[in-house]
This record gives C-alpha cells, structure tokens and sequence, in this order.
C-alpha cells in the first residue's frame, strides 16, 4: 500500500512528463526531470509533494511549478494549471479532491472524505499501517553503544545506545537485514587496571581466574588516581596495552577477566531496555591489523611521520591549516582507535557485504569518521554505491547545563539512573491513584503491588527512551526527571496514558479489539476532528520513510504526539462524541478508529524500543 505522498507523486511525475515532453524520475521525494544535455533544465530536481503546515493550503502541495517554469521561462501559474489539467485527466481525484493552484504557482491537494475513508479501511486490514517492506533490501550495519571497557556504563552511553536501537528497528521494520555491532572499547583502558592488578596483586598474574572485582567502577577509579600520580606507572599501562596486542600471555589471561567482567555489567543494562547487540570488540580486529596497515602502505596510503605510520587525506587541515595525519600505527608499533575502526571498515564492506553503514557517536567524533569514511574509499574497501553515515548526537545536560552528574560531581551511572526512572514511575503511579485498562466490560479494580511494578518499570525506562528520542539527536539535552515523568506534554507517561485509555474503550464496549481491525468497512466521517485524526493515521508511512532517511528520529515521536493529541481531542468531546453509547453504525466507526489509533501508537512506540501497557 503506497503513502499518499508516494501516489500522489507518482501521479505529478506523470503530468509533467506529460507537459513537458521530457523523461521524470520520483525518488526520495525529488523529482528529476532529465532533458538534454544542451537544455538550461537539464537533470532539474524539484521537491515532490509535501504534507503542509498549514490546513489552510491542503493537506499536501506541490511547488516545484515554479522551478520548472522558471527553467524553460514559462509562466510559473500557466504550467501550474497544465500540471493540473494533466491530474485530472489521469485520475486524480481517486487520491485527493480537485487540486487548486494558488499564489505564483503552488498546487495545493486536499483529501476527499471518500479518499480518507477508503484509505483508513485498507488500514484496518494491513498490520504494517500501509509502511511497504523495502523493494531494494540492503545489508546493513549499524556500530552503537560502544562502551569503553573496565568500568560500568554510565550516561554518558545512554544516547548511542537507545538512538542505535531505534534505527535498528526502523530498519528491520522495512526489511532490511540488519547488524546490531556493539563495537566495544576493550583495548585502551583496560590498560591501567591490568597494571594496577600487576602492581598490587602480583600473585592474580598466576591465577587470574580466582581474581574478582567487588565493584568495578571503583576499582578503575583507583587505577586511574594512581596514574595521575606515578609517571612510571602510567608509562606501564601503556605499555600493558602494548603487550596485550602482541599477545603476551599473563596480559591476556588478566584483561579476560576484566572483559569479562565489563561485559556482564553491560548486558544487565542491554538486557532492562531490550536492547540487543553482538559485541565485537577492538580485540576482534587483532589478528588483522598487521594486514590492514600492509595493505595501505601497498596502495600509497602510508607516509611515515616521526616514527609513526600516517594517513594524510585530502580535505582534512589542522587549526593552523596544516595536513591532519590520522595516525593508523604508533612509533612503538601500537594500534588506535582508527587502526581497529579502518579494520572493521574493511571487514564490514569485504566479508559482510554492507551496503549501507551506520555509526552512531557523539558529534565530537564526526571528524574522526568523515577520515575513516575518506581512507576506506581511498582503499577500495567501500564502494561508490555503499553509503556510510555518522549519526552524532548531542551532550545530556543536568538542570545547570553542564554535563549530567551526580551531587557529588561522579558520573552518573546507568544502572543508578534506570533504577531511579522506575522508582520515580512507581510513586507517580501510586500517587495518580486512577486506572484504565481494557479488563471485561470495563470494570476496574486496584491494581496489586506485582501489577503496579511491572507497570513502573514500563513508565520509567520508556520515559528515559522518549524524552531522548523526541529531541533532535544533533543537540545537548537538559535531562529533567519532571518533565520526562510528566502526564502532560509530548512524553511517554502521556503517550503510554493514552494508549491505555484509548484500550479502555473497548473493555466498556465489551468488544475484542482485534476484531475491529480484521476487515471493518462501515468506517465514515461523523466528526469534523475524523477526518484530521484519519489524514494523520495515512500519514504513518510517510513518517516512517522520513525518519529512515534522514534519520531525524525525533519526528516518529511528535507524530505520535499529535496522533494522540488529535484523538484525545475527539475523546474529550463529550456531548458530540460518543463511542459506546452512540447509534450503532457510528458506534462502529468510531470503534474502528480507537482501534486503528491504538495499533500506530503501540507500533510507534514500539520502534523507539518503548513497551505498552495495556492499563495505566
């Protein structure tokens, strides 16, 4: 089932084919109108039809007349109307009334209540919401989380890893085959807790297996305290990296243990957000390195800068506009983060066949990739139909804008902050005192203690998810228990709250909601705010296309958002509608559309990763 945005561009690309005589190709939401090669419109792209702001224009225009006419120097309202003219005759007002031209050229479309009605019945037959499986299914991975190693995870990992979740899910929702790669840190600092066990604990080289961490976190801080102290100490754990990299056996029985050890207090926080990933570590790269810097030095890539093996990359300058060298191996013969990253570039493209690669890091790092991205097609490795995108994102910041911490001024840890969000969620829970849920002809009862915490832990870990997922992920975000804890606004307590009420119907209705949804087809407009509500529920596809193109995943939840505000406006309409008690065809409709509203936002929260209950 096509997007309206989709049929309806199918549709202008025809007309304009049509006027003007030239080849048109819709992709992407562009269309490119290809001339010849003499022609000032040559290989033109304009913006196809898009959802308007404003209803006062439609539902959807279409301004690329302008361009166009602008191109061959017609007037811009003349092919408008041609445009127009052409849609009609090729039918047209099957997807929208009769489109208007409007100003210097704008075609604006509106739907007819006929197109909105048919549209939302197909819906209600179609588990997917009309969101198509990909025609071009790629292999694609996407490298998220990525926690450095031998300490917990604290929130500075809380972004990359519910923002990569979420793309892994849009991207496995449309078919693609996806690889969850947790690209973890097991090299660098797990440096200075080996040299610190060597240290103060000789006798764990001997029998590493016996050796425990009481708490890990702790342990890498007293590491850390004493090479800010002893020279010769940080120099060793340095060096202990080294080693480990070569292989030296008491090293590597040591940092097993560690990894170990980190890899349990990560999956404990992957395993509360239902979150999974295949870790691969830098370690993994090992036995590949020596190739990979063979293979550059091979192909012309290498230059050798005080003792050090450098990449020198067109485009990339230091402050001084000086060329930027990324350093791919160390004087003493050690390997960085770029060595390992070029490393799992190659195996990515060349083993796994990735056709598509996606990073999801702090901006901070976006230099850094943009010269992996640089050296990798300078190798050969990735190829011009491959694309690779870093998804950066922003800082979380505590009420003073600064970055996030405790009281005391220690990183906050990760387990600490989900423990705190269902704690939170529990007494907000206790303290609203009110049920909804879908039990049999609506009857309610007090939830029980198991119920209530089970409920919590949904609340609070989907709080955490939504209030990150609903900024734009390219910004700081100031982290607010009370706003992201909140009933009212665009968060999840208010997405999860509607959900459960909207449920809440049917149990008063005494109706089994799936059945609504296999094959209704008395759905019909009897409140001006259905037809909005039934335009948004058509717009799901539309929505979901954006957010994977552009990975701007904030809009998946402000569509949810105003999906729910549209709906609940309609509920609080008491005196004019009705659901349960209405005449029984209305009745039917409107039960079509709670059920249809309720499976968007169940499948909308359910691809930022956010569990639904079925009663708040």
């Amino acid at each position: 089932m096509s997007s309206i945005v989709d049929q309806l561009n199918e549709r202008i690309r025809r007309a304009i084919e049509e006027v003007l005589g030239k080849h048109v190709i819709y992709g992407k939401h562009w269309l490119s109108v290809v001339g010849d090669a003499d022609e000032s419109e040559d290989n033109l792209r304009v913006r196809g039809a898009a959802q308007t702001t404003d209803p006062a224009f439609g539902d959807y225009q279409f301004s690329g007349a302008m361009p166009l006419a602008k191109a061959r120097e017609v007037d811009p309202r003349d092919l408008a109307n041609k445009i127009v003219a052409r849609l009609l005759a090729g039918g047209i007002t099957a997807i929208t009334g009769v489109p208007e031209v409007k100003g210097p050229g704008f075609i604006n479309f509106r739907g007819t209540d006929r197109s909105l009605v048919n549209g939302v019945v197909r819906l209600l037959a179609d588990e997917r919401l009309g969101v198509e499986t990909a025609r071009d299914v790629r292999t694609v991975v996407v490298d998220f989380s990525c926690p450095n190693l031998a300490k917990e995870m604290h929130v500075g990992h809380l972004r990359s890893t519910i923002i990569g979740d979420c793309i892994c899910r849009l991207l496995e929702f449309e078919g693609h085959r996806v690889h969850r790669i947790n690209h973890v840190g097991d090299f660098g600092t797990l440096g200075l807790p080996i040299q610190y066990v060597r240290d103060t604990q000789p006798e764990a080289a001997d029998s590493p297996d016996a050796f425990q961490v009481a708490d890990l976190e702790a342990f890498y801080r007293q590491a850390r305290e004493r090479a800010q102290d002893d020279l010769a100490f940080a120099d060793a754990a340095r060096q202990a990296i080294v080693d480990l990299q070569r292989g030296e056996p008491a090293v590597r029985s040591l940092w097993r243990v560690f990894r170990n050890e980190s890899l349990r207090h990560c999956q404990e926080i992957y395993d509360r957000l239902d979150i999974r990933t295949e870790i691969v570590g830098e370690s993994d790269y090992l036995s590949e390195l020596p190739g990979v810097i063979d293979e550059l030095c091979e192909k012309g890539l290498i230059t050798e800068d005080a003792g050090a093996q450098c990449i020198f990359l067109e485009g990339f300058k230091n402050r001084e506009g000086e060329p930027l060298p990324m350093i791919v191996q160390k004087s003493g013969g050690g390997y960085l983060y770029a060595t390992t990253d070029l490393a799992a570039l190659r195996r990515r493209t060349q083993e796994m066949h990735a056709n598509r690669i996606v990073y999801v890091t702090d901006a901070g790092q976006r230099q850094h990739f943009e010269m992996v991205f640089a050296a990798g097609r300078a190798a050969g490795w990735v190829g011009p139909d491959t694309k690779l995108d870093h998804v950066g994102f922003g800082v979380v910041l505590g009420a003073d804008r600064r970055k996030f911490r405790t009281r005391a001024g220690e990183v906050v840890r990760l387990a600490d902050l989900l423990d705190e969000a269902e704690a939170r969620a529990l007494k907000l829970i206790r303290d609203r005192g009110e049920t909804y849920s879908t039990l049999a002809e609506g009857k309610r009862q007090a939830q029980d203690a198991q119920q209530q915490t089970a409920i919590a832990r949904a609340v609070g870990l989907g709080a955490v998810k939504y209030a990150d997922l609903s900024q734009d992920h390219t910004s700081d975000y100031v982290f607010s228990w009370d706003k992201m804890l909140s009933f009212d606004g665009n968060t999840a307590p208010y997405m999860m709250y509607a959900y459960a009420r909207i449920r809440s119907v049917f149990g008063r209705a005494g109706v089994d909601a799936e059945t609504v949804t296999s094959g209704t087809t008395g759905v019909q407009i009897t409140h001006p705010g259905e037809r909005a509500l039934m335009l948004k529920l058509l717009q799901f596809p539309e929505m979901i296309a954006a957010a994977t193109e552009t990975w701007r995943l904030h809009e998946l939840p402000n569509y949810l958002f105003g999906l729910a505000g549209l709906f609940m406006g309609l509920y609080q309409d008491k005196a004019r509608w009705s659901i349960v008690e209405a005449d029984p065809d209305v009745r039917d409709s409107r039960l079509a559309l709670c059920a249809l509203t309720a499976r968007a936002l169940r499948l909308g929260l359910g691809l930022l990763g956010i569990e639904v209950v079925e009663e708040m």
